[in-house]
């Protein structure tokens, strides 16, 4: 199940250990975001998703969504028996830089709380299909090439998260908050 290495988890192989992986990670995430001031989440001081560039707290949470998103959409399509445009639709593997811009444009107008409402919300949904998923569905069968369901679900969540709370940490102790 899980395995703890200083803070650092062993990588989910089953239903349980995703859903506590997450929970745990956007935990973690969570409580570092309730106490960065609103008025510092737009200036970009975070190295971005895309080499040479600068990115704000408003930008990750946004890439955070937009992914959370694209998790739930694929899944959606799938399950309808729909053709899925992986990662998305007018974008490639190696495009990943471009499609971060697109998440930080699509949501540069929503305000910072409800920014992160909009996270939350997407973590339940995500949570919820997890549960509604057997094991089976998710580890033991290829998904996506050679990825199962599960591992797509956990790259795009429970590591972006343990990632982006470990950038804000470092932009912190860079500007001396705590």
């Amino acid at each position: 199940m899980i395995k703890f290495e200083k803070e650092k988890m062993a990588v989910p192989t089953d239903k349980t250990a995703l859903i506590d992986a997450i929970q745990i990670n956007y935990g973690k995430l969570k409580k570092e975001l309730s106490t960065i001031p609103v008025e510092l989440t737009v200036s970009k001081e975070l190295e971005g998703h895309s080499k040479g560039t600068q990115m704000s707290l408003h930008n990750l949470v946004a890439y955070l969504v937009g992914w959370g998103e694209l998790v739930l959409k694929w899944n959606q399509k799938m399950d309808a028996g729909e053709a899925v445009d992986f990662p998305e639709t007018g974008y490639k593997w190696n495009e990943l830089g471009k499609l971060a811009q697109k998440f930080y444009s699509d949501y540069e107008e929503i305000e910072w709380t409800t920014l992160l409402q909009r996270l939350d919300q997407t973590v339940d949904r995500i949570l919820a299909l997890i549960e509604s998923k057997t094991n089976a569905v998710l580890y033991e069968q290829s998904w996506y090439e050679k990825w199962t369901l599960g591992r797509m679900i956990q790259f795009n969540t429970a590591s972006p998260y343990t990632n982006a709370r470990g950038r804000i940490r470092k932009w912190k102790k860079e500007r001396k908050l705590s």
